[in-house]
């Protein structure tokens, strides 16, 4: 039986003026790729920061397996426009994460840590090109590996793909399904897009304003779809 990473059970969030989510129950196992879809402003970014435990519940819990101390989170974020005249290099800014006050350098073995993820986000070969000057898709690669470093056991793609064009979609997410089915990181996906949704995840969590519904993705059908969005 496959083990959980992370269990919400009756989980409710409110802002003084707004219910968001109400008594959400999801168990999320090891290995898994979740993908959660809705509209915008039906709870999907309320969700993640409650997961980043940026937010607490209003009630009901979130509990991490065995804890949250076990459970290292990498995170993606939604596409930030890097200015052209970012200085560092691809390679730079993802040993970011290494970084130590008073310290400018990478150890022996980071800058090996480093290497090995640019190896498996297909970036080692433009390592050194600056970001300032990489595409779209390569600025998401990085940071991919940026978030990768510390070895996460759960991954969240937080919007990452919205503002990619499709090769760049399919290039990233075809690297997070390969890590994902090669070493069983978990992996939540928060998207917007259900073919993609359907293309790469095996669950579902599809959130409407204060209900959700959850199942396998081939249940995730263009019916189901109109039926939550109407409901």
């Amino acid at each position: 039986m496959t083990e959980s990473l992370l269990q919400l059970k009756h989980l409710s969030f409110a802002f003084p003026d707004k219910l968001v989510l109400k008594d959400l129950n999801y168990d999320l196992k090891r290995g898994e790729f979740l993908s959660i879809v809705g509209e915008n402003g039906v709870g999907k970014t309320t969700l993640m920061r409650l997961i980043l435990q940026e937010l607490k519940p209003t009630s009901g819990t979130l509990r991490f397996i065995p804890n949250r101390q076990a459970v290292p989170v990498g995170y993606v974020p939604q596409f930030r426009n890097i200015d052209a005249e970012y200085p560092l290099s691809i390679q730079d800014f993802v040993g970011l994460n290494f970084a130590k006050i008073g310290v400018p350098w990478l150890t022996s073995k980071e800058r090996q840590r480093v290497n090995k993820i640019l190896a498996e986000t297909k970036l080692f070969d433009i390592r050194r090109r600056p970001l300032g000057q990489a595409s779209g898709g390569e600025k998401q690669k990085a940071y991919l590996a940026q978030s990768l470093l510390d070895k996460p056991s759960l991954l969240i793609l937080d919007e990452s793909t919205a503002s990619l064009d499709p090769v760049a979609k399919t290039e990233l997410l075809d690297l997070v399904k390969q890590i994902n089915q090669e070493q069983q990181l978990t992996v939540i996906f928060v998207t917007h897009d259900i073919p993609l949704a359907r293309h790469y995840a095996d669950h579902y969590l599809f959130l409407t304003p204060g209900q959700y519904e959850a199942g396998n993705i081939s249940e995730l059908t263009n019916e189901k779809v109109g039926e939550m969005n109407d409901a």
